[in-house]
């Protein structure tokens, strides 16, 4: 758990770094994320952050109804987080980062109180709460990317990757499930890391899938910001065909 927070608490620094300066103009400007000004983004951060904490201190329920109440019944996840970030669209840039700062530091605080082992509730269901630090590591990556192309560039990777890697490796039965396909067995990654590190997610049985490259690179497949044919990632065995299509790190 610890890991993880020192993880999340460095990508929070590292997507401070890149919106703390930011005149008016420059939150309007688009995102890598369709339809989403750099406003948007931080804005949908500030408001997941909130219900991450919510869901630490088990209040997610109450949080989620405050955030879309009166918006109506969404048909998925990405469409839910459109319509909350559509509900409060419009606040001046250094308002929506204040929010989003004073967030992340209660979200961390909230992390931190947690026992890592405890389930807690998220969009996908109940997780423990070290995983839910994960997904948010993966989320705040993610996202500092998004913003970061708004200006011509995104942070180089890091090793704080790892925990997003390894959050792909282990939550592919959820993704192939959320598809409604079935792992034919388990699936190795080995991987290489930024700094030329091996990481290697071995399952307990002999895998029948093995996927090998660029870590930083499996990531961004994860996230869904590349697509795995641009890439040198290259999958072996049963589920060679779909592992990379389907593998993914949110909900």
């Amino acid at each position: 758990m610890n890991a993880a927070l020192a993880a999340l608490a460095d990508q929070q620094a590292e997507l401070l770094a890149v919106v703390s300066d930011l005149a008016d103009p420059d939150w309007q400007q688009p995102s890598r994320c369709e339809a989403w000004t750099v406003a948007d983004v931080v804005l949908h951060l500030a408001q997941t952050n909130e219900l991450a904490s919510a869901s630490a201190t088990g209040h997610f329920a109450e949080a989620l109804d405050g955030l879309v109440d009166g918006l109506g019944s969404a048909g998925s996840v990405d469409e839910g987080a459109d319509l909350m970030v559509a509900r409060e669209r419009g606040a001046p840039g250094a308002l929506v980062r204040e929010r989003w700062k004073a967030s992340a530091t209660t979200q961390l605080r909230a992390l931190a109180a947690c026992d890592p082992h405890a389930r807690v509730t998220w969009v996908a269901g109940q997780l423990s709460a070290k995983t839910l630090a994960t997904t948010r590591v993966a989320e705040t990556w993610i996202h500092t990317g998004d913003v970061a192309a708004a200006f011509g560039g995104v942070p180089p990777p890091t090793t704080r990757l790892w925990h997003v890697a390894r959050l792909a490796w282990r939550t592919l039965p959820y993704a192939f499930a959320r598809a409604g396909r079935e792992l034919s067995g388990p699936v190795a990654f080995e991987l290489r890391g930024p700094n030329g590190d091996a990481w290697e997610f071995v399952p307990d049985r002999a895998p029948t899938t093995v996927v090998r490259g660029d870590g930083a690179e499996l990531c961004l497949v994860a996230a869904r910001r590349i697509d795995p044919r641009n890439t040198e990632l290259r999958a072996e065995g049963a589920d060679a065909d779909t592992v990379l299509e389907l593998v993914r790190t949110y909900a």
